[in-house]
């Protein structure tokens, strides 16, 4: 089986203002941080995943559940005879 590779997200910058957008097939999206930050401002950054927003607390929750072991690899999870 290979591994499917997906486009990264592209990095848009607008001149006029500076602010700083992470796109994924036309939507916000960001998995590495805050996927619009307004006029190059860290307080104001909004997250997104796949166009949604999130706050960061939530996108924090949504990252960390992703990663670790599938429930069928885990050992925790095996039945023991």
């Amino acid at each position: 089986m290979t591994k499917q590779k997906f486009d990264k997200p592209r990095r848009l910058i607008k001149p006029e203002d500076g602010t700083v957008a992470y796109t994924w097939e036309g939507k916000l999206h960001n998995w590495d941080g805050p996927a619009l930050i307004p006029e190059n401002n860290m307080r104001k950054r909004e997250y997104y995943l796949h166009g949604i927003q999130y706050t960061e607390d939530q996108w924090n929750e949504i990252k960390r559940e992703r990663q670790g072991l599938p429930w069928f690899k885990n050992p925790a999870y095996k039945e023991r005879s």
